[in-house]
């Protein structure tokens, strides 16, 4: 993993934020239903300074937040140190995140769950971190399952649903589909493993993302705390303000999504 953040938080922010943040949301007043907004930060599991930060600004302005646990990562001890941070706790899900975010595909993109593996060694891997997650976590832990690098195969999601997962959470319109019955909880909008070179279009592209989620109801937000430097921390403090000054913007996590699909 790259953790040097993105061209996108290596200028200073565009002047015009706050206005074309406020002109964003705006759009949310014209919707039949209020618009559901929730952040997934993924990586989860080795506590430092940024991961202190993130769980700071998410309690200071009160923006639920679904952390996607590495089981092989957790130890009893680093997971105590991990939930002290978690100063609001019903603000905070945790849930899943793979075994041990290895790849395990000799040759395309990155996967821990793909076709490269057998359906023995997936159940495996996926049972043995829900196990360990249960056992750590408690009534703490969320039934989500968050595949590193945001996807997995046909298999793994079917190993999901045998396993009692009520849903998986990976980016949106990736294949292959979930089988009938796993919910899809996917991000939408990707602030930190972007591939663009110039700051100036990360952030159109980033602003035409926002646009289009908000227009389906539903923006997820996609972050690793690994990436963050400081203009990210003040990004998310501008993002912020505007979500909680937006009256039809209802930030949400996993547990309330999963609500939404049962009625």
């Amino acid at each position: 993993m790259n953790p040097h953040p993105s061209s996108l938080r290596q200028t200073e922010l565009p002047k015009d934020l706050d206005q074309r943040l406020q002109e964003l949301f705006e759009a949310a007043e014209k919707t039949s239903r209020p618009v559901r907004i929730f952040f997934r930060a993924d990586d989860i599991g080795r506590i430092d300074n940024n991961f202190i930060q993130m769980m700071q600004l998410f309690a200071d302005f009160d923006i639920p937040l679904c952390l996607a646990l590495v089981p092989k990562w957790l130890s009893a001890d680093n997971w105590r140190q991990i939930r002290s941070q978690a100063i609001k706790k019903d603000l905070f899900c945790w849930h899943q995140h793979g075994f041990n975010h290895i790849n395990h595909e000799a040759i395309g993109k990155k996967c821990e769950f793909g076709e490269n593996r057998s359906t023995r060694a997936i159940r495996k891997d996926i049972l043995a971190g829900r196990i360990k997650l249960e056992q750590l976590l408690a009534d703490s832990f969320v039934p989500v399952f968050t595949p590193p690098w945001n996807r997995c195969s046909t298999a793994a999601m079917q190993i999901l649903q045998e396993l009692d997962f009520l849903a998986l959470s990976r980016s949106t319109n990736v294949q292959p589909p979930p089988p009938a019955g796993l919910v899809d909880l996917a991000i939408n909008i990707d602030l930190h493993t972007r591939k663009e070179t110039d700051p100036k279009q990360a952030m159109d592209n980033l602003m035409a993302e926002c646009e289009t989620a908000l227009k389906s109801g539903c923006m997820g937000f996609m972050l690793h705390h690994q990436r963050m430097n400081a203009t990210t921390f003040l990004f998310l403090e501008h993002l912020f303000k505007a979500i909680n000054s937006g009256p039809r913007l209802v930030p949400c996590t996993f547990r309330e999504l999963l609500e939404d699909k049962k009625g």
